[in-house]
């Protein structure tokens, strides 16, 4: 950890770094968390520049963000050191450090947090679903333009359709014949990959300041209370579709299940924790939604839980060179969860509609 803690010691701090141990599960940058000398405790991540190619414009979406996000907050008496990231500046006062082709940012640690990989309640889900829905609504007058795409095409499904087909034709490590299943049934999804991006390009849905990673465990909550504190992982906040947000939620919460799990006896969409996850999100900003916008919200549930399986296919077949694996078939695994789950929702969907007007 010597060379982590040098790099630590290149931000303003308060302290000197004394430690640093691995933090969080997630799939694409590398996280330490950080105790200086004057008890202090910081969140240091390398930023993965193999996804987030521009470092500098991916800091500049950050810091926009959250200081747009700070003025909200203070204007509504909140505590904008815990409501939402906090950048720590360099000592050379830049948005981040970089150590020959590595790059490296720090953030304050927010103090009496927690997060979830997995739904635990329904309260918990409609907890995460006002926060995310308040995220949108804080938000809903910053100027999307102006924000730069980090990841281009991130949720345009039609692209990713593209992606996930030259990866057959190239079947880089040999492994498409063992998983044709799979493969038509994204082929047998070819028209419905393009509804949402078709929709935006017609002048159907409007761009928004969107979050792209709206899973549980992007949210904070507040050990004591159990209440939403704060979103988190802002690298992909650009441009994008509200309803995308909604159902990449639901996505990841509207089942017990993991993401990874291997018995898809187990992985099931629970109408209940759909219902209780769109009243909260509803509830919080409904109101600055279009008709188009509510009206496709079960669309945009199925469409990131087929986008997401689409593309944990394409990385097994390229030879998991994106998502992070932890053991053999991975991706594969993480693939079939997310196929399963959009057969129960497409099998749900006159439901799925229900619940929708129901809190319109």
């Amino acid at each position: 950890m010597e060379r982590i803690l040098e790099i630590a010691d290149r931000f303003d701090l308060e302290g000197r770094p004394v430690s640093a141990e691995s933090y969080g599960g997630g799939h694409i940058n590398d996280t330490f968390l950080l105790k200086t000398d004057a008890d202090r405790c910081y969140i240091l991540q390398g930023i993965n520049v193999s996804v987030f190619k521009n470092a500098e414009a991916l800091m500049e979406n950050i810091i926009l963000v959250t200081d747009f996000l700070k003025k909200k907050i203070l204007s509504s008496g909140g505590d904008p050191l815990r409501e939402t990231l906090n950048v720590v500046m360099t000592r050379d006062g830049e948005t981040y450090y970089k150590d020959g082709n590595d790059c490296w940012r720090v953030y304050t640690f927010i103090d009496g947090a927690v997060t979830y990989q997995t739904c635990e309640s329904q309260e918990q889900f409609h907890a995460s679903a006002c926060a995310f829905g308040h995220f949108q609504k804080l938000l809903a007058d910053f100027p999307a333009e102006t924000l730069f795409e980090s990841i281009p095409d991130f949720h345009n499904t039609k692209s990713r359709y593209l992606d996930f087909e030259a990866a057959v034709a190239e079947d880089a490590r040999g492994r498409a014949a063992s998983v044709q299943e799979e493969i038509a049934f994204v082929r047998a999804h070819k028209e419905f990959a393009a509804t949402l991006v078709d929709m935006q390009e017609r002048g159907e849905l409007p761009l928004r300041v969107t979050h792209n990673d709206t899973k549980l465990n992007n949210v904070l909550f507040d050990e004591t209370t159990g209440l939403p504190l704060a979103v988190v992982d802002l690298d992909t906040v650009m441009p994008g579709l509200s309803v995308n947000d909604f159902g990449d939620s639901i996505r990841f919460g509207a089942t017990y299940a993991a993401e990874d799990e291997t018995d898809l006896g187990k992985v099931n969409f629970e109408i209940e924790l759909f219902e209780c996850y769109t009243k909260g999100f509803l509830g919080e900003c409904g109101e600055m939604l279009s008709e188009n916008e509510k009206k496709m919200l079960p669309v945009g549930a199925m469409m990131m839980t087929f986008e997401c399986g689409m593309r944990f296919l394409t990385d097994y077949l390229n030879g998991d060179t994106y998502f992070k694996i932890h053991r053999e078939n991975h991706n594969l695994d993480r693939c079939r969860t997310q196929f399963k789950l959009v057969r129960d929702m497409e099998a749900s969907r006159e439901l799925m509609d229900q619940v929708v007007k129901k809190y319109c």
